[in-house]
């Protein structure tokens, strides 16, 4: 390792993106030094080009219930309920919050919030910004203020390896060119997986560093069978293959047509049900898209979107754009209780890194923009809660390998064996695939003998009720147990 300084802090927050950001500006609100790392420049993270928005029950016809029914009958019966109950009452207020932070949400001329429709929504409840630009609007203003912030070391760049163990403890981050972090709570907020699937709405840094960092500390790691497939992103358009199309285009009156140029779908159903009838639908007709008509959608409402496709050779107002599912959120990741904890004291994870059994089976369409906020606060306040790890002062920590990036061979291997639909010979074929995550994927997906939301067995066609509300939890051994939180 070389002979680098250790960089001390009250928090590191190892991912830049909305929960990161947001976790590290709640720390510094509260008076604590952080150490913010970034793989990419900010502002360039997965969650810039996030074009879903916030859910919060702001409308006057909407509630906590509500929101609450609708989270758990997307998440088919594996919603952890205290989770669920967590985020639709606090996430109001990170709205409000994030206001007060500078982020300007679409609004009418009396500033009323404008709401979006998307899939397994019953009212109008999507906070969005700029359209479909939420992610890069809002991630841009919570970087303009991390930069500005004295508390707050920003370093770009910078990859973390491993966590810094001492007797038991997380006690900071090793980074890939050998620099530590010590700081009383480190926390995780490296986006998730998706990327590791060939055909992906995800750049190409998502392959679930932080759920390999965590894991290879002692953590565990639940549900990674479920692996939400976006229905719409584009395909067959060279520089645009995999470009998310969003969901609240849809809510606006988008359809999705078949080859027969017939609509053959409930457009704003959960998005496990569309993507599996798309899926299915191709595998019939042997088609390689089905259509998406946006033309009867005011394009300025989706400016970037509009546009993008437009570079792309597309003119969604006057054409069909050519859509099929491809591989888009994980719905598992590092086990943490509603505060962010994971298993491992001093160690931390939040959005899509973590797991917290929020989002069950099928993720409810921007409930993930709302858990970024709603646990990173949560997340940054119980960190700042703990005690520096005794005898682990500045000094020297453990050099730490690089973590190990996925063969194309694996990402194809993964779309194949893991994909919409899964059968036993594919995924025990993938547990002996080379990359460490891959497999663990491979052992939830074989473990769960049932088809439920985003995991798919054609082996195990029905829904087995006995698994209601049991998670697969993947320890050192790496063999899943049921485990039933509450």
């Amino acid at each position: 390792m070389p002979d680098e300084p250790v960089i001390s802090s009250d928090l590191a927050v190892v991912g830049a993106g909305a929960a990161g950001l947001y976790a590290a500006l709640s720390a510094a609100a509260a008076g604590a030094s952080v150490v913010l790392v970034s793989a990419t420049p900010l502002a360039q993270t997965a969650s810039y080009w996030a074009q879903g928005g916030i859910a919060a029950a702001l409308a006057v016809e909407d509630s906590f219930g509500r929101h609450l029914a609708d989270t758990e009958v997307a998440g088919r019966d594996l919603v952890r309920r205290s989770a669920a109950q967590v985020l639709v009452h606090e996430a109001p207020a990170r709205v409000r919050d994030l206001e007060r932070l500078g982020v300007r949400f679409d609004a009418d001329r009396r500033g009323v919030l404008a709401l979006g429709l998307e899939g397994g929504h019953s009212v109008r409840r999507v906070v969005h910004a700029g359209g479909s630009a939420t992610g890069r609007r809002v991630v841009r203003q919570l970087s303009a203020l991390v930069v500005d912030e004295a508390l707050i070391t920003v370093l770009e760049g910078a990859r973390a390896a491993a966590a810094w163990m001492h007797d038991g403890r997380c006690a900071g981050v090793v980074l890939e060119d050998g620099r530590a972090l010590h700081a009383r709570a480190t926390i995780l907020a490296t986006g998730g997986a998706a990327a590791l699937w060939s055909r992906t709405t995800n750049p190409p840094g998502s392959l679930g560093i932080g759920m390999s960092i965590a894991h290879a500390a002692g953590a565990q790691l639940a549900d990674l069978e479920f692996l939400q497939f976006h229905p719409t992103a584009v395909i067959g358009v060279a520089g645009r293959e995999g470009f998310l199309v969003t969901e609240a285009i849809r809510g606006e009156g988008a359809t999705l047509h078949g080859p027969d140029g017939e609509r053959f779908v409930e457009e704003l159903a959960p998005r496990d049900e569309v993507s599996r009838t798309i899926a299915a639908l191709l595998h019939a007709t042997g088609a390689t898209a089905v259509g998406l008509d946006m033309r009867a959608v005011d394009p300025a409402l989706f400016p970037n979107v509009v546009s993008a496709l437009q570079e792309a050779g597309l003119d969604p107002t006057r054409e069909r754009i050519p859509v099929s599912p491809a591989s888009h959120y994980m719905m598992g990741g590092v086990v943490t209780d509603l505060h962010g904890r994971s298993t491992v004291p001093g160690l931390y994870a939040v959005g899509e890194t973590a797991c917290t059994g929020l989002h069950g089976a099928n993720r409810l369409a921007s409930n993930s923009l709302s858990e970024c906020f709603v646990f990173g606060a949560r997340a940054a306040a119980a960190g700042l809660d703990e005690e520096p790890a005794v005898g682990a002062a500045p000094g020297r920590a453990a050099g730490a390998a690089p973590l190990e990036r996925p063969a194309r061979a694996t990402q194809e291997a993964l779309w194949r064996d893991a994909g919409i639909v899964r059968s036993r010979e594919g995924l025990e074929r993938l547990l002996a695939d080379p990359h460490p995550l891959a497999r663990l994927i491979a052992a939830c997906a074989l473990r769960r003998e049932e088809s439920r939301g985003a995991h798919q067995r054609t082996d195990f066609p029905a829904l087995d009720r006995k698994l209601d509300n049991h998670h697969s939890v993947i320890g050192a051994d790496e063999q899943p147990l049921p485990s039933s939180w509450s």
